[in-house]
């Protein structure tokens, strides 16, 4: 049997998108919806709302975008945001958000590496904490963020609801200190 060859796997962050690359993500979010793992979508809400949706949220300053490649074609997304400048007593805190890969991309480890690029961003910015939260249903999610190191620390019952029913949300946090503890 020959061997399989090795895909191309990257993790940037951008700040502008080609219209390339826009078509690519809007896909892989349609692709990620209709499969269960969107990002706060339950149905997917037509291409120029994803476009509009993503153009937008470069232009916000406390988001960052950061996009994964499969052989150099963009599928999937995380978002790193930042909190409020007038927020001093949580200055020191960043969140994980709408996190997805499309069904068709899953395998690579591209989750992983989003994650792991998502972090660093943080801890390079100086945040101590990264905080994050994420349906039950995801449990592919939950499984990977726990193998991070994410500590779970409360749920709510009444998180979200798709499909005509309610679903449970789970909240994690990790610490980016070395120590693992939370500094002044």
């Amino acid at each position: 049997m020959p061997d399989t060859p090795a895909h191309a796997v990257s993790v940037e962050r951008i700040a502008i998108i080609s219209d390339e690359d826009l078509e690519a993500l809007c896909e892989a979010a349609d692709a990620a919806i209709i499969d269960g793992g969107g990002f706060g979508w339950v149905a997917p809400p037509g291409r120029m709302a994803l476009e509009r949706y993503f153009r937008g949220l470069l232009l916000v300053p406390e988001r960052e975008l950061f996009i994964c490649r499969l052989d150099g074609v963009v599928v999937g997304s995380v978002q790193l945001v930042r909190p409020p400048r007038h927020n001093e007593a949580q200055a020191f805190a960043a969140t994980l958000t709408h996190s997805f890969i499309a069904p068709y991309a899953r395998g690579h480890g591209l989750a992983r590496m989003m994650t792991q690029r998502v972090e660093d961003g943080a801890r390079a910015l100086g945040y101590h904490v990264l905080n994050l939260d994420v349906r039950e249903t995801q449990t592919a999610a939950i499984a990977l963020y726990e193998s991070l190191g994410y500590t779970a620390w409360g749920a709510h019952p009444v998180y979200a609801r798709v499909a005509g029913k309610t679903v449970r949300g789970v909240f994690y946090y990790k610490s980016l200190q070395p120590t693992g503890r939370i500094s002044p």
